[in-house]
């Protein structure tokens, strides 16, 4: 903006002050402060308005100059303005509507169509052979036809369950089902090994002990199953190891985990339903891999009983490296561990297979 207070001793239009800058190729520009103090207001003020408002480049406050001509009344006070505005749209009157709504309803009132009327093929006069049969049947004889003709939802429950296995259909369509005798087994008889002859069994190497099975029996404190596991450092005859639902811990588990490091002879392990963590089922998959003698290992229903995707993943390598395990009893969350589990697994399993049809033929050869 050009300033406006300035002396303006001669007239000169901001029209042919712009043709004679525009007509001056050697034009002076140090002079142009010069020639704008010889322009009056009016006319600073027209040259101060030459503003482009088709230009989307610019600001929007730079597309026209600012009109406002009166001057500020204050400063703005918020308050008092929303108070003003309310009062005066208190006081003003509604405006009057250009038609007033007299609930007039326009357009056709819907009217709905009459239902097709269905002409009846069946002479109701005509009698059949089965008319009469069906008049004479019982409700019994009733409730098995249905079941014949499929008609499922006039039996119920037990009726429905009798018509698959062909047997005898009772109680008519008011019958009540009922449900069957609940069949009754016998309980199973506890576990009544005695842990601590057993121990001592085992710290003595006794080869009549090859498997010792101490599952479901609660209150065996924690250090004599600790000494339990212990033994198989020295032990060379106990070949099945069954420790299920007796509260073990990962005290225990790190007892297993170094234990079978130097055992030399124990096949199967079952650890299952105990308090064990996803940690220390590695620590004991990698005791196992060292030695290399479990065929059976089984650590399912564990508390709590999701690994995680990294335990997960250290137990699948695990077992991926290990040749001789056959069986492994857990549950995965991810499939990619079930699947890679699943087939070293079976892989295994084949390589016994193939060895031990291999070994038959050679006997055979020999023998032939």
């Amino acid at each position: 903006m050009v300033a406006a207070n300035r002396p303006a001793p001669t007239m000169l239009g901001a029209a042919a002050l712009a043709k004679k800058v525009e007509d001056c190729e050697d034009f002076d520009w140090n002079k142009l402060d010069d020639i704008l103090q010889e322009l009056t207001e009016q006319e600073i003020e027209e040259l101060n308005g030459d503003f482009d408002p088709d230009n989307s480049l610019l600001p929007p406050s730079q597309r026209c100059r600012n009109q406002t001509s009166k001057l500020p009344t204050g400063p703005l006070n918020r308050k008092k303005l929303l108070a003003f505005l309310e009062k005066k749209a208190q006081e003003e009157k509604d405006w009057e509507e250009h038609k007033p709504y007299t609930g007039e309803k326009k357009g056709k009132v819907f009217v709905p169509k009459e239902p097709p009327k269905i002409e009846s093929v069946v002479d109701e006069d005509v009698q059949t052979e089965w008319d009469d049969i069906l008049s004479k049947a019982t409700e019994e004889e009733l409730v098995d036809l249905a079941a014949v003709l499929g008609f499922h939802g006039m039996l119920n429950q037990v009726q429905y369950n009798a018509s698959i296995e062909d047997k005898e259909i009772v109680g008519g369509f008011k019958g009540i089902a009922k449900h069957e005798d609940l069949k009754v087994f016998e309980t199973q008889a506890p576990n009544t090994t005695d842990y601590e002859a057993s121990l001592k069994q085992l710290k003595e190497n006794d080869p009549k002990l090859k498997h010792l099975n101490l599952n479901n029996i609660k209150g065996i404190p924690k250090e004599k199953l600790i000494e339990i596991v212990d033994t198989l450092k020295t032990n060379t005859h106990l070949e099945i190891l069954e420790i299920a639902s007796v509260d073990a811990t990962d005290f225990v588990a790190k007892a297993i985990a170094e234990a079978i490091k130097e055992n030399k002879t124990l096949q199967i392990l079952n650890i299952e339903s105990n308090f064990i963590s996803g940690e220390s089922i590695v620590e004991i998959l990698r005791g196992v891999s060292s030695h290399k003698a479990l065929k059976e290992f089984r650590v399912d229903n564990q508390k709590p009983s999701v690994l995680g995707n990294q335990v997960e993943m250290a137990i699948t390598k695990l077992i991926e490296d290990n040749d001789t395990i056959l069986r492994f009893g857990i549950w995965f969350e991810y499939p990619d561990a079930r699947v890679r589990v699943q087939e070293k697994i079976q892989k295994n399993n084949d390589q016994i297979r193939q060895a031990r049809k291999s070994t038959s033929k050679d006997d055979s050869a020999a023998t032939s």
